[in-house]
């Protein structure tokens, strides 16, 4: 197997992180309602969407042969949403290419996304993931994140946000 890159990602990555998004969810076509599985392939293929994560997050990248293997968004504070207040920065699409799984991939970029908020700075960083995504949520609290509130549900599946002091 040829070696590991990690990476910063940007806008340039766009066409390969859409892909690696779309290739690191579909097995949740299996799990999600037609409805839902709908959803939200429509907004894992929304380039304007991607686009706008893109340019507001740091973005680190797990690449080899040329080819993005795993893929993390960090936002830093002063980006709020209807989940996380302006004084948190949090973690987005976490995702790795189901041939490279288990492979610690996912911890290491969500390492990274942890030690650049260390480095700006932050206080507290979160992150949200839902009750079918077991071998996030074990990663997540291996490296010290605790559920902080559940949330209403996304695509028809219980959901929680985490947190982490930094």
């Amino acid at each position: 197997m040829n070696s590991l890159l990690y990476r910063r990602g940007t806008i340039d990555d766009l066409f390969q992180l859409k892909n690696l998004g779309i290739a690191s969810y579909t097995e949740f076509s299996k799990i999600l309602t037609d409805e839902n599985w709908k959803i939200m392939n429509n907004n894992l293929h929304n380039e304007d969407r991607l686009t706008d994560i893109i340019t507001r997050s740091k973005i680190f990248v797990c690449e080899t042969n040329n080819t993005l293997v795993g893929m993390a968004y960090l936002l830093l504070s002063g980006n709020p949403t209807n989940i996380y207040p302006a004084d948190w920065s949090y973690i987005r699409m976490v995702g790795v290419s189901p041939g490279y799984r288990n492979m610690g991939i996912g911890k290491k970029l969500t390492g990274m996304c942890i030690g650049m908020a260390i480095e700006k700075g932050e206080k507290i960083i979160g992150l949200h993931t839902s009750e079918v995504m077991d071998a996030a949520r074990h990663v997540y609290e291996s490296l010290g994140f605790r559920i902080f509130k559940g949330i209403e549900p996304l695509y028809g599946v219980k959901y929680w946000v985490y947190k982490r002091d930094l």
